[in-house]
């Protein structure tokens, strides 16, 4: 019976004893890795969405889309087209009619002292009445208006140019196309062609705004007006002015030095 029990309890006890170290070592194990292994939080916990804090939710975030929009409102402002008044009017450029008086002057001032120094058949005064009244005339030519309404066109002067020189007027709705001339100087300028094709109404184009004039003209006939383009520009203006000037200075002082000579 003792026996029996020894042989019972040697392998209980090997079993105890082979079981221990391994318990032992997966425990160390267990501590090592615990130390290996960094602290991590731990995963957030879903909540459930309710109606209420969906609600709370819409109202705290604003809507990203209202506000791109907005933004992009903000950014491109709407542009409205150019609109043109239904009645305006345009003159002659002061730069062309100052130019043009002051080469007439210089061209023509010498002449009565040319004609009393040369003695001429024609009095001094007499040519220089003639030379005023050609004066008057140049002025009267560059007092031309032009007119533009919901209407027409129409070209006018003054009552004191108006019984010597006439205007013309053309209705909108007459004008069939817009043809283009060329000078003897190798410029271009544009004539009016109406229905009754009796006549061409030149396009004034000498006048300030003149690029507004023919947005008129296209607005009002729907003629495509993008090649049209001043006679003369401005700087070809400048430099006859700059030229005007030097020759008034020196015909200036040529009648000073022949005045101060006692030769006229």
């Amino acid at each position: 019976m003792n026996l029996l029990g020894s042989h019972v309890s040697l392998p209980v006890v090997y079993v105890v004893l082979l079981c221990q170290p391994r318990f032992e070592v997966s425990e160390n194990r267990i501590r090592y890795d615990r130390q290996l292994t960094p602290n991590v939080n731990p995963a957030p916990s879903l909540s459930i969405m309710t109606p209420t804090n969906a609600e709370q939710l819409t109202e705290s975030t604003p809507d990203s889309t209202t506000e791109s929009t907005t933004e992009s409102k903000t950014a491109v402002p709407e542009t409205s087209p150019e609109t043109l008044p239904d009645r305006d009017q345009f003159q002659i450029s002061p730069l062309v009619r100052i130019t043009l008086l002051g080469l007439y002057i210089s061209l023509t001032i010498p002449l009565p002292f040319l004609a009393q120094l040369t003695s001429a058949p024609v009095p001094a005064w007499a040519l220089a009445i003639g030379l005023v009244f050609g004066l008057v005339i140049l002025i009267g030519v560059l007092s031309e208006r032009v007119t533009v309404d919901t209407e027409g066109i129409a070209v006018g002067y003054p009552a004191w140019v108006s019984g010597w020189r006439s205007g013309w007027s053309l209705a909108w709705s007459e004008i069939t196309a817009l043809k283009p001339r060329t000078t003897g100087q190798g410029g271009l300028v544009y004539y009016f062609v109406s229905k009754a094709r009796d006549r061409a109404y030149l396009l004034p184009m000498r006048v300030v705004g003149f690029a507004r004039l023919v947005r008129y003209v296209e607005a009002k006939t729907a003629i495509d007006t993008r090649d049209v383009k001043p006679l003369a520009q401005p700087w070809m203006y400048l430099i006859l002015l700059g030229c005007t000037l030097v020759l008034l200075a020196f015909d200036s002082w040529t009648i000073v030095t022949a005045l101060s000579l006692g030769t006229i």
